[in-house]
């Protein structure tokens, strides 16, 4: 069964960074979907299984953005 997280990313201003942010989160292992809501900064992570937190920081970073 699918497992959803919801995250809040800072930083993000325009279609460009949802992408980065989108692009980085989709390499995880065990990601099925990536919702990123540029308005409020939510990024919703439908995974295969429990993701782990640290993952989803280091990807939100290596795009170029931090986690609230």
């Amino acid at each position: 069964m699918s497992q959803t997280s919801t995250y809040t990313v800072t930083g993000m201003t325009c279609g460009h960074c949802v992408a980065s942010v989108t692009e980085e989160v989709q390499e995880i292992a065990g990601v099925e979907n990536v919702e990123v809501d540029l308005a409020t900064g939510a990024v919703t992570v439908t995974s295969a299984s429990p993701l782990d937190a640290t993952a989803v920081k280091a990807a939100v970073e290596e795009a170029g953005y931090q986690l609230a």
